[in-house]
């Protein structure tokens, strides 16, 4: 007999660690199977609220915010996607790449949990933005992305030239920093449970089961 998790994975979609803490899980439950199945649920958190509409080159970024020279962040790129690689990831380590600002691609996200597609969306934007360093504020590479995983481009392309789900996305945002959520990724099983990080699968696979026996003794 399994356990049902509910599971809230606050992210965002330019955090390469995001990619490895999902496919980690993901991975995990899979291990888990006998014990655990889930539901997975995205939930929105900007590492750059403040990104200006042109995006920042990323060593510059980098460099500002941790005060990390070019060949460590190179060093660190590099780490980051022989990680993803174990998990089937494929991640660019070009040359110039950008960083940008991601409220729009999650209020993409928002609208397309209301269409069955949340999950789709989310890994189809990590790849646009790491594997084809596509730029995830842009309108039409946004609406692109929606259509390509079955939602309706002109809908997106409505939801993109309004404020629609705005407010929606800000509330939530606010709601997980309230919960002490201030870095991603994070994996908050049952609203009780935190897992933190882009964990390996083995660390999944034994915090789920950990929980799911916990929660059958109960």
């Amino acid at each position: 007999m399994t356990t049902h998790l509910k599971i809230d994975f606050v992210s965002d979609v330019s955090c390469p660690w995001c990619v490895i803490g999902l496919r980690g899980l993901e991975e995990g439950l899979a291990r888990a199977a006998d014990a655990v199945d889930a539901e997975i649920v995205f939930r929105p958190f900007e590492l750059n609220p403040a990104m200006v509409p042109e995006g920042q080159d990323l060593d510059d970024h980098i460099a500002e915010k941790y005060g990390s020279t070019k060949a460590q962040s190179a060093a660190n790129r590099l780490m980051i996607r022989d990680r993803a690689a174990e998990l089937g990831f494929t991640m660019s380590t070009a040359n110039g790449r950008r960083i940008y600002n991601s409220f729009d691609a999650h209020r993409l996200l928002h609208w397309a949990a209301q269409q069955g597609r949340q999950k789709a969306l989310k890994q189809a934007l990590f790849k646009l933005y790491f594997t084809d360093d596509g730029d995830p504020s842009d309108h039409d590479a946004l609406i692109a992305t929606a259509e390509a995983v079955g939602l309706d481009p002109d809908e997106a392309r409505a939801i993109l030239s309004s404020d629609r789900y705005a407010e929606a996305v800000r509330t939530e945002e606010r709601l997980w920093q309230s919960r002490g959520i201030k870095a991603v990724p994070a994996v908050v099983v049952n609203e009780r449970y935190l897992i933190s990080g882009g964990q390996p699968p083995a660390a999944f696979e034994e915090a789920l089961r950990a929980i799911a026996k916990e929660m059958a003794a109960a």
